[in-house]
């Protein structure tokens, strides 16, 4: 299988990596807006640095990996799929649901597969969580409640908190919960940038409700779940990949199989393009995860 990338900032950095290590995947090259970007990553993995998207899609990759910034995802997108080159595009999918949904187009018209890149679906922890549940584990789901937060970051300009960051947790628990909300609400506000820094997201999906909250303030990751049935209670920590699970009368350690889920989500993504197959996280879903964010912005905030 023939890869390529475009973008290699942090994000496309690990992508050039991981798909240096997996077995039967050439990495056949990497084109960056700074060349000498381009240049020194792929020097690290063996690679070529390629001097534009035009010469990318000359070389006839199989599959390319997108991460540049979230305003470009559809014109980048849409270079590649409309040539049959299948494409992982990093979350979110599209800053608009037009360009999300000019994205999904030029994916049915030529066939090419196309995936969105939300890598918390690939959690070890979340992939076992989701096991737990649809078995019963924690008996009737009610509350899903959700903190991800981190130490203030420059780079991601071009969109706010809920479409960058809250999108993991979106996309998480529409999964857990196997169905989408039917009303969403949220609070926001801004205070280092012109867009959202901080927020609080209600989804109310009927049966289950989901809080999600996000901001960038915390001068260490905090990356939680805690799911609350009428059983028992699972506390998720995403970074350890760990669940600890409550009853009535016992408290256990769930045994998860860790793993890298980036090399999870990106080895998934050589199968479907590989086999022909819809991917986990296709682009309606990249869809119905941006639509729920931009609810949620419509919804309130200042």
């Amino acid at each position: 299988m023939r890869v390529g990338i475009v973008g290699v900032g942090m994000m496309g950095q690990h992508h050039a990596r991981v798909f240096s290590e997996i077995k039967n995947c050439e990495l056949i090259g990497i084109v960056d807006k700074d060349i000498a970007r381009a240049k020194e990553v792929a020097s690290t993995y063996g690679t070529a640095a390629i001097d534009s998207i035009d010469e990318m899609v000359r070389q006839r990759p199989d599959a390319v990996s997108i991460a540049v910034p979230t305003s470009l995802h559809q014109e980048v997108a849409s270079i590649f799929l409309r040539e049959g080159i299948s494409c992982l595009v990093e979350k979110p999918i599209a800053p608009t649901v037009k360009g999300a949904e000019a994205i999904i187009s030029a994916a049915k018209m030529s066939g090419a597969i196309l995936m969105v890149g939300h890598i918390e679906r690939f959690n070890p922890a979340v992939m076992k969580l989701k096991e737990m549940i649809q078995a019963g584990e924690l008996g009737k789901l009610f509350i899903i409640s959700t903190k991800r937060s981190g130490p203030f970051s420059p780079r991601i300009k071009d969109v706010g908190i809920i479409v960058d960051l809250a999108t993991h947790d979106i996309d998480v628990t529409r999964f857990l919960v196997g169905r989408e909300p039917k009303a969403i609400y949220a609070g926001y506000g801004k205070y280092k940038r012109d867009v959202e820094d901080y927020a609080l997201m209600l989804l109310d999906f009927g049966g289950t409700i989901a809080s999600i909250e996000a901001s960038r303030f915390t001068p260490y990751k905090v990356r939680t779940l805690l799911a609350t049935g009428s059983e028992a209670i699972a506390c998720l920590d995403y970074i350890e990949q760990s669940i600890e699970v409550y009853s009535s009368t016992t408290r256990r350690m769930v045994d998860v199989n860790k793993k890298e889920p980036l090399k999870v989500e990106l080895e998934h993504f050589i199968e479907c393009v590989s086999e022909r197959k819809r991917p986990l996280v296709d682009g309606n879903e990249g869809l119905m995860n941006l639509k729920v964010a931009l609810t949620a912005l419509r919804s309130g905030g200042k």
